[in-house]
């Protein structure tokens, strides 16, 4: 169930990811602004002063707003939602950081299975190689 907490915690993501290479691009800022407001959250008192690069982001609060995102054991579709989430914002810019990239090896270390016989994880992690496949083809 996506819930008004949730969708906040994901645009905060976002908004994280975009700092981890120390700044914002513009093309990044048109997308979380437009996301922000779609969501109904641009003028949301905690998500405006990153929104509008007041306060930088650091990394290890971005990793944070992962894992609570995620929680301890999370959903395919929840995985799947950051994910393609994180992707429209990683491909705004046309370029991925190295920093962005840790991100999703984060996002893979955060959802690797407990056990082998995870069908849901294993989706995930195809669908984390796919766009690590995207990622080298925009590389060359």
């Amino acid at each position: 169930m996506v819930t008004h907490s949730n969708v906040k915690n994901l645009v905060k993501i976002l908004i994280g990811a975009a700092w981890l290479d120390g700044r914002i691009q513009p093309e990044e800022r048109q997308y979380l602004r437009e996301i922000a407001q779609a969501k109904g959250l641009a003028n949301d008192p905690e998500i405006k002063p990153w929104l509008y690069e007041l306060v930088p982001v650091q990394p290890k609060e971005c990793y944070e707003w992962v894992r609570e995102y995620l929680g301890d054991r999370p959903s395919l579709q929840d995985c799947e939602n950051l994910i393609e989430a994180i992707s429209g914002l990683i491909y705004s810019d046309g370029e991925v950081a190295i920093e962005e990239a840790k991100l999703l090896t984060e996002l893979q270390d955060i959802t690797k299975p407990n056990q082998p016989s995870q069908p849901a994880h294993t989706q995930l992690l195809k669908q984390i190689q796919k766009l690590y496949r995207r990622w080298v083809e925009v590389q060359n």
